[in-house]
Formats: structure tokens, sequence, C-alpha cells
């Protein structure tokens, strides 16, 4: 057993390390994106820069020289960096003018879950006609059983992806395999979903898309920002880091207490993942960033509030980006092969839709993201659209986590239902 953790060992296991690493490979990355020179101009024409900060640490972790598995620096980013960056982005939020981009965000919304519902049936159907084998099995071997986990993860998140491992109890060598497949083909759609934010322009003109709603909420907001903008002085920056870091601090207090309440007193509501810390944590530290920003908080904008919150959102692409293991596809290509067709369905039916109600990509990506990638990654691809867009991801994943046990279960039966005997 230890030749075997030795052998597979990464080549550096130091998290401060690792960070240090993950944060120069930002700085240059954000170094050059910016540069006048011709031949970084004509790079980053083609490939986003947000797309490289999200890579560059998933090519170093398939090459096994640093290890997402066995760092913590995930848990740190996702529940200390995350919660303080969506509190310093929503703080100069402008809530009547999101307020008005509901109906075709909301729509796209709904048409990513259904993409994912019945995504997993057609993937399995399609995979059948050719190997039945890959999408069969029988009991706790069965395949659909696995596959029930990753729709509870497509639609909502890990909590919701548990209530279905709990509910149909698939064996647990299978669910290794269906959790890889998870990982991996969600990150791979991350990375279309924000190299296609770098050419939205051109997609909104084939969509022959009406933006101008997300557009005036980005200029009114940039319009505000112009106004308040100043010079930070020492306790301006202490007092953003305070804001930011003390309500997540107040986040993370009630959430510890509301989310084993609940458990305890109605676990019934574990369907709705209201019994998870993390959903709650998301939740609270949005609440008071929207509280905060009806207060003099908001002239914190004008500090660079968002700008931090930016810093952090970037590192945690990068500690999300360590996740991915390419080399994993290797092990298991044929239920890559379902991941990758049932992810397919979800796309062809948000662009089929989108193209129909003329809707912006921003909608279509923040939509498919709020469900696939939750409340982590949602901001993420809304920030790549505009910093101030980030709470939009937000708002919508936390409807995933409302939606995403029901749904998951309505797919994992009709995967039942079309799995071969």
């Amino acid at each position: 057993m230890e030749e075997t953790t030795t052998a597979t060992a990464p080549l550096i296991t130091n998290d401060a390390v690792v960070l240090g690493i993950l944060i120069v490979i930002l700085a240059i990355i954000f170094k050059t994106s910016s540069s006048e020179r011709t031949v970084f101009k004509k790079f980053y024409s083609v490939v986003p820069s947000l797309l490289l900060c999200y890579l560059i640490p998933s090519l170093l972790n398939s090459l096994n020289i640093i290890s997402g598995e066995t760092s913590g620096l995930y848990g740190m980013a996702s529940r200390y960096l995350l919660p303080a960056s969506l509190v310093l982005f929503t703080i100069s939020l402008d809530l009547k003018e999101i307020w008005k981009l509901r109906h075709k965000a909301g729509l796209m919304f709904i048409t990513g879950t259904v993409g994912i519902v019945i995504g997993g049936p057609l993937a399995i159907l399609i995979v059948s006609t050719f190997a039945p084998d890959i999408v069969g099995g029988a009991g706790p071997d069965a395949v659909w059983r696995g596959l029930s986990t990753i729709a509870g993860s497509w639609i909502g998140g890990g909590a919701n992806q548990l209530a279905m491992y709990e509910i149909f109890q698939p064996n647990p060598n299978l669910f290794s395999a269906v959790i890889a497949v998870d990982v991996i083909v969600a990150n791979i759609w991350m990375a279309v979903l924000l190299y296609g934010a770098g050419r939205s322009e051109k997609i909104d003109a084939f969509f022959k898309a009406d933006s101008s709603a997300v557009n005036d909420l980005k200029n009114k907001i940039e319009k505000y920002r112009q106004s308040i903008m100043k010079i930070p002085t020492l306790p301006d920056i202490m007092l953003i880091a305070g804001v930011g870091f003390g309500i997540t601090g107040i986040a993370h207090f009630f959430a510890d207490i509301i989310a084993p309440w609940i458990e305890a007193n109605a676990p019934e509501l574990a369907r709705f993942s209201l019994t998870s810390g993390f959903f709650w944590l998301v939740v609270l530290a949005t609440t008071f960033g929207m509280l905060l920003s009806t207060t003099k908080a908001r002239n914190l904008e004008g500090a660079g509030a968002s700008r931090i919150a930016s810093i952090f959102l970037y590192i945690l692409v990068a500690t999300i980006g360590m996740q991915m293991d390419v080399t994993a596809i290797v092990s298991q290509p044929g239920l890559f092969l379902v991941g990758i067709i049932w992810i397919s369905m979800h796309m062809l039916l948000l662009f089929v839709v989108g193209k129909l109600i003329k809707a912006p990509f921003f909608f279509l990506a923040v939509g498919s993201q709020a469900n696939v990638g939750g409340a982590a990654s949602a901001p993420i691809v809304a920030a790549a659209f505009h910093p101030a867009l980030a709470p939009v991801g937000v708002l919508l994943s936390i409807l995933g986590y409302a939606v995403g046990t029901y749904g998951a279960y309505i797919s994992a039966i009709l995967m039942q239902l079309v799995a071969p005997q």
C-alpha cells in the first residue's frame, strides 16, 4: 500500500508551495494579457486569459506535479475566498437592474435543467445501440444508478449528488468512476463556456441576440464605480477585507447552526439541499452582501472591492482547475463517452432555445453553469463577462440547489426505463 501511495504521490505536496505556484501563474497570465506586445495581443485574441487560469493548473495536475485530490486549497478557496468574494461583488449591486434580467436568464436556466434531465436517458439510449455493456448492469452495478448521481451534481450540487447516492445506492466502485466523469466532463464544459465568454459578441451576433439589458447593467455599474472611484488607502483595503471576511465568518457561524438544526428536525428538507452547510454559506453570504448594497458599504466599490473579490475568485478558478485530471479518461472511456453525449444534449437544447428566443450568450453560459457547476463556478463564468454580473450566477445556482434533487430523480427514473437489462 505504501509503495502505491509513493508511486502516485505528486511532485509537490506542500500546499504553501502549490498556492505560491498558482498565484505566480495568475500573475504571469494577467501581466502578459495586459501587455502591449504584439505577440501577447495575438495570443490572447485567440485564447481567453481566464481559460488559461483554469487550464494551466489542470495540466499541472494531470502531469502529477501538483494534486487537486490531496490538496486542501480548493476547500480553503471555496469555503473562505468564495463567500468573501460574493459579499464584495454584491455590495455594489443594483438589484432593480438585475431583476430586469429575470425572464431570459430564468428561461435559459430551466432549459439547462431540462437538458440535463433528458440528456442522461438519451445518452444511455444512444450508447446502448452500439455498446450496451457500457450502460447495462444489474442491481447496485446498474450503470444508471451511478449516473443518477451525476444528474444530482449537474442540476444542483454536491448535496443533491449525495441524495441520489443514498436513494439509488450504486456500487461504491461505480460511484468512484462516475465521480471522475462528473468532474472532468463538467470541467471541459466550463472551459468551453469560458472560451465562449471571450467570443460572446460573435455568438450574440449569430443568435441575433438583444444584449441591451446585460450591457445596461454593466454600464450603470461602471458609471457608478467611476463616480465613487478613489485611490485606496490602507484603511480602505483593511475595511474591504474586514467586510468580506467578517461577513464570511458570520455566514459560517449561522450556517453551522442552521444546517444541522434542519437535518435533525426536518431531514426531509435534504431534497432541497437545506441540510447542506455549503448551501447556507452561499445563501447567507449573498444575502448579507445584498443588504449591505443598500448602505454606505456600497461606496467600498470605489476603493476596489470588486477587484479584490476578483483576486479571490481567480484563486478559486485555479484551485478548480487543479481538480481536473484529463488522463483519467483512459481508465473509463465508455462512461466518459456517455458523459460527453449527455453534456452535448444539454448544450444542443440550450443553443436551440437560445437561438429561438434570441438570448445573449451570457444567459446561456450562466444558465448552464448554474446547473452543471453550481455556486462554486457559476459566478466565475458570469464574472468572465463582467465582474458586476457575478451575483447573477450565484442567484441562479441557488435555484439549482432547490430543484436539483427533483430533476435528478426524474432523470434517474428515465435512465432506468431506457437502460438495457
